[in-house]
């Protein structure tokens, strides 16, 4: 033992000493990095590359600063140069073509640039290939994930990058499982990726044998290859990347005031237990405190296992808000799952609600609604007074009707003495009541027959001037005014058995033949037809002529039928303003007010005309019938039984 050791001892000193002579005389002031933590494995036969990590930014800078490199042997002391068929030295990389048993050992480089020196050893080790087995006798280790796709990566990468930047040469690799050429195509579960990534479908516990990458090329005349080993580890328990479910990079709207959670969901694909954490961040900051005293707080991770559709496990965290404030919103609140895998991450942004208007604008259109109603309510019965009001008040939007040729602004008509349905309070309501409001009260002029006709002008001329002259026609009538034996007659103003609209009525005009003339003949002994044949035709046909009817007593339906068809159509169209209707209500009134002696009425139950008051509401509807009048000049008399 103590011989061996000496003559260890003395080749050791040997060898430094042919290491010093080898080198030049300042080396002895060079930066000693020892040797380099990356050793490089080989067989003989097979081509091996070392690589110098000296000329790199750590030592000096490499783009400005220039730099010689220099290989040694440790065990010659010589420097290395190139040898035909067998080394090759490329600056920072010495290659060896074919190699042997004794070129195991330590390799030195030497770098110097203008200002400093550096010494670093790197180490070759050659072993025997073993006898029975395919492969290298040294391994890489890596691990593959059982029942998913997975890839295996060839280590030789480095050799493939050199060889393309110093020389120029593409190398091809070859897969090996075991001793068995891999081959692509239909049926196989091996595809290759950019040739040194091997991808595997489907991994299964059968795939954990070794697999083998070689790598040809030809270089210096010489075809050479070199071969890595990867001893390959199949795991049954594995988890994939992460998949961050909810949140969904969304915005959620929450109410001042209120609590809140959100739940991180992560769904894990795996067997076993994945290490996988879940974080909530707020402004790059860690939420971390699970303490529900707190304001804002997180839960407990929680996980759970599922097999279908996908096999893995869930992984939840809960962000909760006691009580939300004005700082909590406007704010991205991420969930992050870490792990191995990847760091996926996904994100909410809490907005404050929108004011809730449902409850104001349900309020405002309910209020419309209501208002709608009452208004509507409100013109159906105040109608005619707000009409009149709005006369007055505003005469300047109407024209004045002074100038317009007519002398008159309502033609009245009713039934003349001897003729059927003649009433003494007809003539009455029609000589003095309506006078005494509408012209003196009201200021309206009126054309009243048997007041206001020429003593021997023609009937028929009188009707036809008189008509043009006015604005508007008043036909008084009572429930016996047109049931006389001439109704057959009557009914036959329109020509037709049936003029049910407006068309057939205007048909029937415009078809008779009849003219004023031909009907004083049927008629010589009443003027009230005539007058009512003429209103109709210039009402119906030219309507050049208003027509107001105004009825004294209620009609029943009987008593309707024997009506002119032309009168039934514009009663239906236009109504008529009742005298009777207002008679009854003020009868009602009277008889709330009075005993029931002193409301009798005379034997014939006749009407009472007494009240002239033009605000009543007869009166106003009367008024609301009349033509509309511009401004015009107002004469204080006439008005004095208004303001009484």
């Amino acid at each position: 033992m103590g011989l061996s050791s000496a003559l260890a001892s003395l080749l050791f000193c040997l060898r430094l000493f042919g290491i010093c002579t080898g080198f030049r005389q300042d080396t002895e002031n060079c930066h000693n990095y020892s040797i380099q933590f990356e050793r490089v494995f080989s067989v003989p036969g097979d081509v091996a590359m070392l690589n110098s990590t000296l000329v790199s930014p750590d030592v000096f800078n490499i783009t400005t600063v220039p730099y010689n490199i220099t290989w040694y042997s440790s065990k010659s002391g010589l420097e290395i140069n190139d040898q035909t068929g067998r080394i090759l030295v490329r600056g920072e990389t010495l290659w060896f073509l074919n190699v042997t048993m004794d070129d195991d050992g330590e390799y030195v480089t030497v770098l110097r640039t203008p200002s400093k020196c550096a010494i670093l050893s790197t180490q070759l080790i050659v072993d025997q290939p073993v006898k029975g087995k395919c492969g290298r006798p040294r391994t890489a280790h890596q691990s593959i994930t059982n029942e998913v796709d997975d890839t295996l990566r060839c280590p030789l990468k480095p050799y493939m990058e050199n060889l393309k930047k110093n020389f120029n040469i593409t190398a091809s690799i070859k897969w090996y499982r075991d001793c068995d050429l891999i081959v692509e195509g239909k049926g196989s579960k091996y595809t290759i990726w950019d040739e040194t990534t091997l991808a595997i479908e489907r991994v299964e516990p059968e795939d954990a044998v070794n697999h083998t990458c070689t790598l040809t090329f030809s270089i210096g005349g010489i075809v050479g290859s070199v071969s890595e080993t990867i001893d390959v580890d199949v795991k049954v328990t594995y988890y994939l990347v992460p998949e961050v479910r909810e949140p969904a990079n969304e915005i959620i709207k929450a109410q001042r005031g209120s609590n809140f959670s959100k739940s991180c969901q992560v769904f894990v694909p795996s067997v076993g237990i994945p290490d996988v954490d879940i974080f909530w961040l707020s402004k790059d900051r860690l939420i971390h405190t699970t303490n529900s005293s707190h304001r804002v707080y997180t839960s407990k991770q929680r996980m759970w296992h599922v097999k279908a559709p996908r096999k893995g496990a869930w992984l939840e965290k809960v962000l909760m808000f006691s009580e939300l404030r004005k700082e909590d919103f406007n704010i991205n609140y991420t969930c992050q799952a870490f792990s191995a895998r990847g760091a996926p991450k996904r994100y909410f942004t809490l907005l404050q609600t929108d004011p809730d208007v449902t409850i104001p604008i349900g309020l405002v259109l309910s209020g419309v609604m209501v208002m709608f109603v009452i208004s509507v309510t409100f013109y159906y019965i105040f109608k005619i007074d707000i009409v009149l009001w709005f006369r007055r008040a505003f005469p300047i939007f109407y024209t004045n009707t002074d100038s317009d040729g007519k002398l008159y602004d309502a033609y009245v008509a009713y039934p003349q003495p001897q003729a059927f349905g003649f009433k003494k309070e007809v003539e009455t309501f029609a000589l003095h009541t309506l006078p005494q409001v509408l012209e003196k009260a009201c200021d309206y002029k009126l054309f009243i027959a048997g007041r206001d006709c020429l003593p021997g002008q023609a009937v028929v001329d009188s009707i036809e001037e008189n008509l043009q002259a006015s604005r508007c026609f008043l036909l008084l009538y009572n429930a016996s005014t047109f049931s006389s034996t001439s109704s057959s007659n009557n009914n036959n103003i329109c020509k037709t058995s049936e003029c049910s609209d407006k068309k057939e009525m205007e048909t029937s005009f415009s078809s008779s033949s009849l003219s004023l003339h031909s009907l004083d003949k049927l008629y010589p002994d009443t003027r009230q037809e005539l007058e009512c044949v003429d209103a109709m035709h210039r009402a119906l046909l030219d309507k050049s002529l208003k027509v107001v009817l105004v009825e004294l007593e209620e009609i029943s339906p009987a008593q309707l039928a024997h009506f002119p068809e032309s009168l039934r159509y514009l009663r239906k169209k236009q109504g008529a303003v009742c005298w009777w209707k207002y008679q009854r209500r003020t009868q009602k009134q009277r008889m709330c007010m009075r005993s029931r002696e002193g409301e009798e009425m005379g034997e014939n139950g006749s009407q009472d005309f007494s009240s002239l008051s033009p605000s009543s509401r007869f009166w106003k509807e009367m008024r609301y019938c009349m033509p509309v009048r511009g401004k015009r000049k107002v004469y204080p008399e006439k008005t004095a039984l208004l303001n009484e």
